[in-house]
């Protein structure tokens, strides 16, 4: 049986998808984490030696494992184990990799559940608990989360609360414009223990 998969996607950049995960982490320290990293040769138009993965880049995605090879503080996966995951693993690919990459660090994970951090990996990974994460000034929304919406179980407002400016008028908008989205939970900060609750709900397939 593989684990439950819960997956984290954001609205846009720094939308606030690390700090949720490793909310969640601190709430469910047996929980694991993966992180995604797409590298670039050079069709990103930058020097490949000037990508911090570059050289990690091959034919087969790298998936690393376990505290040694995946803890550096400062950086997200040593902020995952910093919260309590029990175990991270490191994925870098290119993007036509992301599949398999993604695929054999689920295979890895022992736990429960494991917590993934993306938007373009639920092309090929069913995710048992899709949240989406947003925080103000809602401006702009990357296609692939649109995408991702219809199929989300739980909306994520991160660095405010339901009376911070924008908020409602924000929400209004959203229901108007994904109207399946009207009756998903909406959860901010301050329910995180609540959330960790409804996902404790999802057990994976078989």
């Amino acid at each position: 049986m593989r684990p439950t998969i819960i997956s984290i996607s954001g609205f846009s950049s720094e939308s606030g998808k690390t700090s949720l995960l490793c909310g969640l982490l601190e709430r469910s320290p047996n929980w694991e984490a993966i992180k995604i990293t797409r590298g670039h040769y050079r069709s990103c138009g930058k020097d490949p030696h000037a990508c911090c993965v570059s050289n990690l880049l091959g034919d087969k995605p790298l998936v690393l494992s376990g505290y040694e090879l995946t803890y550096k503080a400062g950086k997200d996966t040593g902020r995952f184990w910093e919260s309590g995951a029990s175990n991270v693993h490191w994925v870098v690919v290119t993007g036509d990799q992301v599949e398999a990459g993604t695929r054999a660090a689920v295979e890895r994970v022992t736990s429960q559940a494991v917590l993934i951090e993306g938007n373009s990996f639920l092309k090929y990974i069913h995710s048992d608990f899709p949240i989406m994460v947003a925080r103000p000034p809602f401006d702009s929304i990357k296609s692939s989360a649109l995408s991702i919406m219809p199929r989300v179980r739980a909306l994520y407002l991160s660095f405010c609360e339901p009376h911070t400016p924008g908020v409602g008028d924000f929400l209004a908008k959203l229901s108007n414009r994904i109207p399946a989205l009207r009756d998903t939970p909406i959860y901010y900060e301050k329910d995180l223990g609540t959330l960790v609750e409804k996902i404790g709900e999802f057990s994976a397939p078989m």
